[in-house]
C-alpha cells in the first residue's frame, strides 16, 4: 500500500472518530470511538516516539498478575500511572502464554508453530513485537526467519491482515460474532493501533476495520472471549475488569 493511500486512510479514520465521552482535555488521550459496518469500536493509537509499550505477565515473585486491576495497582506502586491496559495474547489455564513471549528483551516462552484447534491455530497466526520507538506485526514463520530485534513480543492468532490481505479463512458472512480486540501498526512502525469492539463482530469485519479504516497492512487478533481494555479516559471496555488474564499490555509515558 502506498504512503499516499496510508495517509488517506489515516485521515479518513481520524475524521470518522469521535471522543469517548470525555472533556476536550481528557481527549488528548489515546483513544477515540468509531463505527464501522454497523458496529461500534474504541480505537487507541500509541505513538512510540511519545509512549512506550510494556508486556507484563508475572510479578517479581513469579506470580501472574492475573488481571488488569492487579496490574494497574502494581504499576501505581512502582510510581507509574498507566495510560492504557489490555490483554495481550492467548494463554493456558495457568495463565502462561501459549506462544512466543518476550518481556524486557528476555524470551520466557518459545514460539509455538504446532497445529491444533482454536483461534490461535487458525493459521497463519503471528507476533506483535516492539523495540525502541518502532513495532511490527509479522506472520509467525516470517518473524522466526527474520528475528527482528524485540524488547517485547507476544504471539497470538489468527493474523487479521497479512501484508494488506485479509486472512483467507475469514468469511464476510461469518456467523461467529464476539467482542474482539486486536493490534496493528502503521506509519513505518512508529504508531501502534489497538481496537476493541463494543458489540459482537465477526473476524472479517474486524480485519477490514484494521485494513480499510485504520490503515494497518498487518494486524493481529488478540482475543475474543476475554477481550478487555482499560484506560483512565475510557474506563473498562469489554469483559469484566477482574477477568483472569495471562500476558497483558501496558502503555506508559516515555521517561
Amino acid at each position: 500500500m502506498s504512503r499516499v493511500r496510508l495517509a488517506a486512510l489515516a485521515l479518513a479514520a481520524s475524521a470518522a472518530m469521535v471522543p469517548v465521552g470525555a472533556s476536550a482535555a481528557e481527549n488528548e488521550g489515546l483513544c477515540t470511538a468509531t463505527s464501522y459496518r454497523g458496529a461500534r469500536f474504541v480505537v487507541c493509537e500509541i505513538d512510540l516516539r511519545a509512549f512506550r509499550i510494556d508486556l507484563r505477565w508475572r510479578d517479581s515473585t513469579g506470580t501472574p498478575y492475573g488481571s488488569l486491576r492487579t496490574l494497574e495497582a502494581a504499576l501505581e506502586r512502582e510510581g507509574v500511572s498507566p495510560l492504557l491496559l489490555m490483554n495481550a495474547g492467548m494463554y493456558s489455564d495457568t495463565l502462561a502464554p501459549i506462544g512466543l513471549y518476550v518481556e524486557g528483551g528476555e524470551e520466557f516462552v518459545a514460539a509455538n508453530t504446532n497445529e491444533g484447534p482454536g483461534n490461535f491455530h487458525l493459521l497463519p497466526n503471528g507476533v506483535f513485537y516492539a523495540s525502541g520507538d518502532t513495532a511490527g506485526v509479522m506472520e509467525t514463520h516470517a518473524y522466526l526467519e527474520a528475528r527482528p530485534e524485540a524488547d517485547i513480543a507476544t504471539q497470538s492468532g489468527p493474523m487479521l491482515v497479512i501484508e494488506g490481505a485479509i486472512h483467507p479463512a475469514f468469511l464476510p458472512d461469518g456467523t461467529s460474532r464476539k467482542i474482539r480486540d486486536g493490534i496493528g501498526v502503521r506509519d513505518d512502525g512508529h504508531v501502534v493501533v489497538v481496537a476493541i469492539a463494543r458489540n459482537p463482530v465477526n473476524f472479517d469485519s474486524f480485519a477490514r476495520l484494521f485494513r480499510d479504516e485504520l490503515g494497518c497492512d498487518d494486524a493481529l487478533f488478540l482475543d475474543g472471549t476475554i477481550s478487555q481494555l482499560w484506560s483512565p479516559q475510557t474506563g473498562s471496555i469489554g469483559n469484566p475488569f477482574g477477568t483472569r488474564l495471562g500476558p497483558m499490555l501496558a502503555v506508559l509515558p516515555r521517561e
